[in-house]
C-alpha cells in the first residue's frame, strides 16, 4: 500500500486530497498545526476507509516544523510515495499595508518549505525510481498581484524546472493552479468574497480528481477546470498593466485554498 503526505491537510484542498487518497486506499501522513483537528481527521479517515493515518503536527512557518516534515519524507524505512505540498495562506491588504513579518512568513511557507520538502521527497523517491509531488500554486501565479501571486509564480517555475531535471527518474512533479475554491481560506485571512462572481468558484473534490488525473498523465502544470483554462488563455494576451487593475478590484488574494 502506498503512502501520501499532505501538508495543510485539515481544511480546503488539503482535506479534499486526504478524502480522495484515503478512498483510493492510500495510507496518509497528515500535516497541520492543530493536533486535535489532525487526530479527528485521522480517526475519521481510518474508520471510513480502513487506511492508516499518521498525524504530524508542524508549523511550516518555523524551521523546526519544516525539519520535522522533511525528516519524515526522508525516512527510507517508511517511504512516502506522494507528497502534496498544500499548506498556504493569504494576507489581507496591499503592498506596504502588510507587515514585513507577515510577508516573510508567507515566503517561508510558500517557497522555502516547498523547496525543502520537495527536495527531501524527491531525493528519496529517485532512489526508489518512483513517486510524485504536487505543489499547490494558484492561478494568481499568472497575474501581477502582490507577494501571494509572486510566491505562487515561484512555485510554478520551480516545480516545472525540477520536473524537467527529474525526467526519466520515475518521479513526477506537478504544479497545481486552481482558481477560487470554497474553503476556509478567505475567512481565515479576513477577506470578503462578495465581489467574486459565482462562476469562478470551484468544488475542491472535483478539483482534486482532475489534478490527480493530470499527475497520472505526466503533466507538470495543472489548471484543473475549463473555465480557468480559458481565463488563463485570456491572461496570456492581456497587457500586464490592465491585469493589475483587474486584480486590484478583485482583491489582493486571487487564488485557491
Amino acid at each position: 500500500m502506498t503512502t501520501a503526505l499532505i501538508t495543510g491537510s485539515t481544511a480546503g484542498i488539503g482535506a479534499a486530497f486526504a478524502r480522495r487518497l484515503a478512498a483510493d486506499g492510500h495510507d496518509l501522513v497528515l500535516v497541520a498545526r492543530d493536533t486535535d483537528r489532525l487526530r479527528g481527521q485521522a480517526t475519521e479517515l481510518h474508520d471510513r476507509h480502513g487506511i492508516e493515518a499518521e498525524v504530524l503536527t508542524a508549523d511550516l512557518a518555523e524551521d523546526s516544523g519544516i525539519e520535522s516534515v522533511a525528516a519524515r519524507l526522508s525516512d527510507r524505512k517508511n517511504p512516502v510515495d506522494l507528497l502534496i505540498n498544500n499548506a498556504g495562506f493569504g494576507n489581507k491588504g496591499r503592498y506596504l499595508d502588510v507587515s514585513m513579518a507577515d510577508e516573510l512568513k508567507m515566503l517561508k511557507v510558500h517557497c522555502e518549505a516547498v523547496l525543502r520538502l520537495t527536495s527531501a521527497a524527491a531525493e528519496s523517491m529517485r532512489e526508489r525510481g518512483r513517486g510524485g509531488v504536487v505543489n499547490v500554486a494558484s492561478v494568481a501565479a499568472f497575474v501581477p498581484r502582490g507577494t501571494y501571486g509572486a510566491s505562487k509564480a515561484w512555485v510554478v517555475q520551480f516545480t516545472q524546472g525540477a520536473a524537467r531535471d527529474m525526467a526519466g527518474s520515475g518521479v513526477r512533479l506537478m504544479a497545481l493552479c486552481p482558481g477560487f475554491v470554497r474553503t476556509e481560506f478567505h475567512e481565515r485571512a479576513g477577506m470578503g468574497t462578495d465581489n467574486i462572481p459565482g462562476w469562478m468558484w470551484l468544488d475542491a473534490d472535483k478539483l482534486v480528481a482532475a489534478a490527480l488525473q493530470d499527475l497520472s498523465r505526466g503533466k507538470s502544470l495543472s489548471v484543473p477546470d475549463p473555465r480557468y483554462k480559458t481565463l488563463m488563455g485570456v491572461v496570456k494576451v492581456t497587457p500586464r498593466a490592465l491585469l493589475g487593475g483587474i486584480t486590484s478590484r478583485t482583491g489582493r488574494k486571487y487564488g485557491p485554498q
